[in-house]
């Protein structure tokens, strides 16, 4: 347990900001998830549409260093292929 006053907030603070952390890392895992399943669908323009939305989703908590901005970059890089995997299948 904390022993100082700085101590306990910082505690207090750690407590809010893995919580607000864990809902961005929620919402990242959302929004590739929608990419997926337009993917899913076959619809080539739709899929673009929801991967546009959500690069800047990706990019923003990559920017927040939530996760590496090499794993965004992974991310946006896989799924901009399936995309374009979608005309050739």
């Amino acid at each position: 347990m904390a022993n100082s006053a700085q101590a306990r907030k910082r505690a207090r603070q750690a407590v809010q900001q893995r919580a607000h952390n864990a809902s961005q890392r929620s919402s990242l895992r959302t929004a590739i998830k929608r990419v997926r399943q337009a993917i899913a669908t076959g619809d080539k323009v739709a899929a673009q549409n929801v991967y546009s939305l959500s690069v800047s989703i990706i990019d923003r908590i990559a920017d927040k260093k939530i996760i590496h901005k090499n794993k965004a970059a992974r991310h946006k890089s896989r799924l901009s292929a399936q995309i374009k995997a979608l005309t050739a299948a």
